[in-house]
């Protein structure tokens, strides 16, 4: 006869000491607590950067924000590496569904020309915004302080390349290649367009990067995708089911990460009143210029009303409000 016992192994530790410290003491931690805290260089860079004297190679003076704990800003959807990849993994699958779906039954065939020629002209031009999207969040996942923010921000960026590439696949179901052409001369020339290319290219030279989050994820994004993947899509009319099962992961997309956009405002306007002020002059500031771009995509391209376009500024300024942002005499 055998005998099997079982014996209980108790753990030296519960978790990293680098993370046990931010805890409090030895506890059982998440893999996302485990995978983003403290894994910012502090000490031991590299030469000074030539171009930027004033700062360090990793410098929290790099934004006008100040915090106490730059640890603070925890991701509500816990996202490391591994939870991530999982997460964009099944809504991958998903799109790929839905494209093939779509493809197989030749269903844009019951698209008359005039709904294809609308969706390629202000679905198409999106991807160029999108790459734009890729080039701000590298940006600040770069220049942030802290992994609690550069990870983030990094699938962030990631995130907006593969947004553009099904922008991309949209367009050459439309039209092919001749349709995607089209998409990148209208937004290097089609004057509705360049209000939001002035924009988005004005980013690429800001200094700060809580600014440049601010106007790009905060602002842009409460903009565009609200005016795109909600209003346009919907009032293309029953032909607009087809464009909508093409453009479920932005919708979806945008509903996951504007969580994570929130919280960083939240957390950060929470610290002090400066910090709250300087959000809500770059909310402002931001908000009037990217307004004024995207009107005439919503009125020339997208046939969406004035009075829908008022709704979803105010949708914005009500989740500013929501956030702690004083914003006033806008």
């Amino acid at each position: 006869m055998i005998e099997i016992r079982t014996a209980t192994i108790e753990p030296l530790r519960n978790t990293f000491d680098h993370v046990a410290r931010v805890l409090g003491g030895d506890k059982p931690a998440s893999r996302y607590l485990e995978g983003t805290l403290k894994l910012q260089s502090e000490a031991n860079f590299n030469y000074q950067a030539l171009w930027d004297k004033e700062h360090e190679l990793y410098d929290p003076s790099r934004t006008a924000i100040e915090m106490a704990d730059w640890y603070a800003f925890i991701d509500p959807r816990q996202f490391h590496y591994g939870s991530y990849t999982n997460a964009r993994s099944r809504q991958q699958e998903a799109a790929e569904s839905n494209f093939d779906f779509v493809e197989k039954r030749d269903l844009l065939r019951f698209v008359d020309d005039a709904a294809r020629q609308k969706m390629a002209r202000v679905l198409v031009p999106l991807r160029h915004y999108e790459w734009g999207a890729n080039m701000n969040n590298s940006f600040i996942a770069s220049f942030a302080y802290g992994s609690m923010l550069n990870i983030p921000a990094t699938f962030h960026a990631m995130d907006r390349l593969g947004i553009a590439q099904y922008l991309t696949r949209i367009g050459l179901l439309l039209g092919g290649v001749e349709t995607v052409d089209a998409g990148k001369d209208a937004w290097l020339n089609d004057p509705a367009w360049q209000g939001l290319r002035k924009v988005t290219e004005d980013l690429f030279v800001e200094k700060d990067w809580f600014e440049v989050f601010v106007a790009q994820n905060v602002v842009g994004d409460g903009l565009i995708y609200p005016l795109v993947y909600r209003h346009f899509v919907q009032d293309i009319g029953v032909q607009g089911s087809t464009v909508a099962m093409l453009t479920e992961f932005m919708s979806d997309w945008s509903d996951e990460s504007s969580k994570w956009v929130d919280s960083v405002i939240r957390i950060a306007a929470a610290e002090s009143e400066k910090n709250r002020q300087q959000l809500a002059i770059w909310y402002k500031k931001w908000k009037a210029l990217t307004l004024a771009a995207v009107r005439p995509i919503a009125t020339d391209l997208a046939g969406v009303s004035a009075e829908t376009l008022q709704n979803i500024e105010n949708a914005l300024d009500a989740r500013a409000k929501k956030l702690g942002l004083e914003i006033g005499g806008l």
